[in-house]
């Protein structure tokens, strides 16, 4: 039962996806991507649908009745716990994209001032180093975090 369980949604998934291949590839006219659109947004709302139907008639209750023991015979650690690693994980992902987009534009930035002067590349490095300096300060908060779980 664990198997089916597994490959069910893959190949559900694999089914709604084909009829995007083509589009993706740009094989198909505009009308075509169109209409291989809409049948791949009708594939997914029936999966939706018949999933919904699925676990309203009660027939996953099988399934959910074994998980739910197996689950819950190796859950340990309280809500405190939980949000915690939400908010490592937070601090060290937005600190992360901050540090991109600071790079993002710090580093054209450095570029353009080092090909006009040469004597501006230590200046430009340091504001470069500065938007890295952002994802290290995330991940330093993050480990304190999780140090304080």
């Amino acid at each position: 039962m664990k198997a089916l369980a597994i490959l069910l949604p893959l190949i559900l998934i694999v089914f709604i996806s084909l009829p995007l291949i083509k589009v993706f590839r740009n094989q198909v006219t505009k009308t075509a991507a169109r209409k291989r659109l809409m049948l791949h947004l009708s594939m997914f709302v029936g999966v939706v649908v018949v999933v919904f139907l699925f676990t309203l008639g009660g027939s996953s209750t099988l399934f959910a009745a074994e998980e739910t023991a197996a689950a819950t015979d190796n859950m340990t650690g309280s809500l405190a716990q939980g949000l915690g690693f939400i908010s490592a994980a937070l601090a060290t992902g937005m600190s992360a994209l901050g540090a991109g987009i600071a790079v993002a534009a710090a580093a054209p930035a450095a570029i353009g001032a080092f090909s006009e002067n040469e004597k501006n590349f230590g200046k430009a490095l340091i504001f470069v180093a500065l938007g890295e300096g952002v994802a290290i300060y995330g991940l330093l908060i993050s480990i304190l975090i999780i140090n304080s779980l």
